[in-house]
């Protein structure tokens, strides 16, 4: 069961690689006016049985039952979602934007972030919430400063901050401030993020944080030795140690906000139809099939927003931290995501790293 399991988890991020290499046979096989025909022939094979396999190891579910909340439950509370302007982040954004809330849309590209503010607002009728859109490069520690003191400047409160914004399996790249790309972006751009906000946090207390992970979180661990992956870089690895920070990263946060009035708690929303995939290479002749695989197996981005829109707005949740959601239920974490020590040394490392260390109470949240 054990070994099914992890069969079951890892096949829709390996099965690309395969029909890779399933792809390329119609050059190996044809040549001339039979390439067109030997492409189709082969493409039918290998989709249909792609398909089938697939439909054996997920089961088609119902979809997902979608949260209903009174209209009006988030008014007069404020909502900082980074990565707003597509995915999960934009789906949440708008069922926040209906609950009439103050949405903050943190978002790199703004000219992506306009268009899809004013797509939410045409979706959520004539009485709705407050959009606000600012600029966030979670890749910049420069710009999470500036960003961080325009809103302790311009806003009153945070109600909640839904940490979601991420990169996915890039190439090797480098942050501005020298990160490796998926840590510094997913981890550590958070990291300083969240600390720069706390105090505005607290003052709005009770409040929340909401910390978007992944379940490819199991197949990583914590390169304290590399974490910048200098020595070595494989992207599907470095993922899953930035997924896993996230869940580090709530532990100890957590523990350092108890009594404060502040909760964080994290969630994986599952196998969501995003751009978060864009940096993975499908060969030509295998997009449409997995055009057709994520519209039958895979969440929509709604779908996949269900789980963080519960912890930002659900009763059910309000004064629990440091636990991980998925399809709005707590979930079990492995071993290595509840390490306590390594919480705390992680945590330690990236204070230094962006530059937290050297602050009077550097070992305490929101100092």
């Amino acid at each position: 069961m054990f070994m099914f399991n992890h069969f079951r988890v890892n096949f829709v991020s390996c099965i690309h690689n395969t029909l890779c290499c399933l792809a390329v046979l119609p050059c190996r096989l044809a040549t001339g006016s039979s390439f067109m025909a030997t492409s189709v022939l082969i493409a039918a094979v290998v989709g249909g049985g792609v398909l089938l396999l697939m439909r054996r190891l997920f089961p088609r579910q119902k979809a997902a039952q979608l949260l209903r909340y009174p209209a009006g439950t988030m008014r007069g509370k404020t909502v900082i979602v980074t990565g707003a302007n597509s995915g999960i982040g934009k789906a949440l954004a708008g069922e926040l934007l209906k609950l009439h809330a103050r949405v903050i849309m943190a978002c790199r590209d703004l000219r992506s972030a306009e268009d899809a503010a004013q797509d939410m607002k045409r979706q959520a009728g004539p009485e709705q919430g407050e959009v606000v859109i600012k600029h966030l490069d979670l890749a910049s520690l420069r710009s999470v400063k500036k960003f961080c003191e325009e809103v302790n400047k311009e806003e009153s409160r945070v109600d909640v901050l839904v940490n979601n914004a991420g990169i996915y399996q890039c190439p090797y790249t480098k942050t501005e401030d020298g990160f490796e790309m998926q840590l510094g972006v997913n981890h550590l751009g958070h990291f300083l993020l969240t600390h720069l906000l706390l105090d505005l946090l607290k003052v709005s207390a009770p409040s929340r944080i909401v910390v978007v992970s992944s379940k490819l979180y199991k197949y990583g661990h914590i390169s304290f030795n590399d974490l910048n992956s200098e020595g070595k870089y494989n992207k599907a690895f470095c993922y899953s140690q930035s997924k896993l920070a996230n869940l580090l990263f709530t532990l100890e946060l957590a523990r350092q906000l108890e009594g404060t009035g502040v909760t964080v708690n994290a969630l994986t929303p599952g196998i969501v139809r995003t751009k978060l995939g864009r940096h993975v290479q499908i060969p030509l002749l295998a997009k449409p099939l997995f055009h057709l695989a994520s519209l039958v197996f895979f969440k929509s981005p709604l779908e996949g927003a269900q789980t963080p829109l519960y912890l930002a707005c659900s009763t059910e949740v309000e004064g629990m931290s440091g636990k991980c959601f998925a399809n709005c239920e707590e979930e079990e974490l492995t071993a290595d995501a509840t390490d306590e020590q390594a919480a705390k040394k992680l945590w330690d490392t990236s204070r230094r790293m962006v530059g937290l260390a050297n602050q009077p109470g550097a070992s305490s949240a929101g100092t």
